[in-house]
């Protein structure tokens, strides 16, 4: 069995909290029927399913009306983006060039039904900023998408800003819906969703110690979706409803939702900060090592990063190679987005203008709540290692 004490590639994927994976089992097996019929059966499913929805909202700091249940972030992602299918007339669709496949190849297929997409890169530094956005914007653009945190460097987006900026600019006329893919950023990041502007957002379970297979699509206000079916989840998700996944999903954001309502998840965030910041520190005496993106250092300020996630490249060493190096050596790290994995593309990267040699050589260290410090020690003497040998 494979030990989560050297996993380090926690933004592909986290170890399930076998707590919570127990608890929503024992919940969905006690209220087994469909939370659509209208039996008492029924109607017992139905209200475990609204207290998860109303305890979800409760950690995410939101109304329980605004949160709909989806079988992950990619399909969150997809039910905003094209909910713009069910308008009269076409227009274009605003997409950052930093988001995750979800996003931006879903972006691509919906071009094939007339709409327009407008890419809106980052800076050298993978942020997109407001003004970027906004300078980007045509009349007909109908929906802007820029996620909160980037899964490969994890740059903290201006999402505040962005919408301010949209909010603003719009003012006397139609906004475009302002979506952010939060899958990154939801036990990683505090965030506001009831920020004046954000329309909709994403989130996955299985990104914070719960399963796969669930996540949570926020909306502000009623919109119309393109997919139907049998209407549940107020029409927006249709499909029987998933109660061990909406009760899992829960208790994920009950304890590990960072916010001031969560102490302890607060305080885990705040040593990640000096977690990582050692972790960069350590980074920075190889020889071999850049950081990515390259204004990244332990003392930095100016820019905002998730102490979660963290990406160098090596000097002569692919990352594939290091990547396989350090699995045979019990340390499981990744290359990037594990949706991208075989393709041996680096789409973000690419946008960010990085040098070819940089690009080949770039890994990606992604950590959690159960990382110990200990185990980022253990893990950056291995990189020094593995690095060590291919400088000889």
């Amino acid at each position: 069995m494979i030990s989560a004490e050297h996993y380090f590639d926690w933004a592909a994927t986290s170890p399930a909290d076998k707590d919570i994976i127990q608890k929503a089992l024992e919940c969905s097996t006690e209220h087994w029927a469909n939370p659509s019929s209208i039996h008492a059966a029924g109607t017992d499913a139905k209200k475990a399913l609204e207290n998860a929805r109303k305890r979800a909202a409760l950690a995410l700091g939101i109304p329980e009306q605004t949160v709909t249940f989806t079988s992950g972030g990619t399909e969150s992602d997809h039910i905003a983006l094209l909910s713009v299918l069910t308008r009269p007339q076409k227009g274009s669709v605003l997409v950052s060039a930093i988001e995750h496949p979800a996003i931006r190849e879903m972006a691509k297929m919906i071009e094939n039904c007339g709409w327009k997409t407008i890419t809106v890169n980052p800076d050298k530094n993978g942020f997109v900023s407001a003004d970027a956005v906004i300078a980007a914007l045509h009349d007909d653009t109908a929906f802007v998408t820029v996620m909160a945190v980037n899964n490969e460097t994890g740059a903290v987006q201006p999402v505040y800003e962005i919408a301010d900026a949209l909010t603003e600019h719009c003012r006397g006329k139609r906004k475009p819906m302002f979506h952010v893919d939060c899958v990154q950023a939801a036990g990683k990041i505090p965030l506001d969703l009831t920020h004046s502007g954000i329309d909709s957002a994403a989130f996955s379970a299985h990104k914070i110690c719960g399963p796969r297979g669930i996540g949570i699509l926020y909306t502000a206000k009623e919109f119309v979706p393109f997919l139907r079916g049998g209407g549940q989840e107020k029409n927006i998700r249709s499909g029987t409803e998933n109660l061990f996944g909406a009760e899992a999903m829960s208790l994920c954001l009950e304890k590990y939702a960072i916010s001031e309502r969560n102490s302890t998840a607060m305080e885990r965030y705040e040593l990640q900060k000096k977690y990582a910041a050692a972790f960069i520190e350590k980074l920075a005496s190889i020889p071999s090592c850049t950081m990515i993106p390259h204004c990244r250092t332990a003392d930095n300020t100016e820019h905002e990063f998730s102490p979660w996630v963290i990406q160098a490249s090596f000097k002569g060493i692919p990352g594939q190679v290091m990547e396989r190096a350090l699995s045979s050596e019990g340390f499981y790290i990744s290359t990037g987005s594990a949706c991208s994995a075989g393709r041996h593309a680096r789409p973000i990267l690419d946008t960010m203008q990085l040098p070819a040699e940089e690009k080949e050589s770039a890994v990606r260290f992604s950590f959690g709540p159960l990382t110990t410090p200990q185990a980022m020690d253990e893990l950056f003497e291995a990189v020094k290692k593995t690095a060590a040998l291919f400088a000889k």
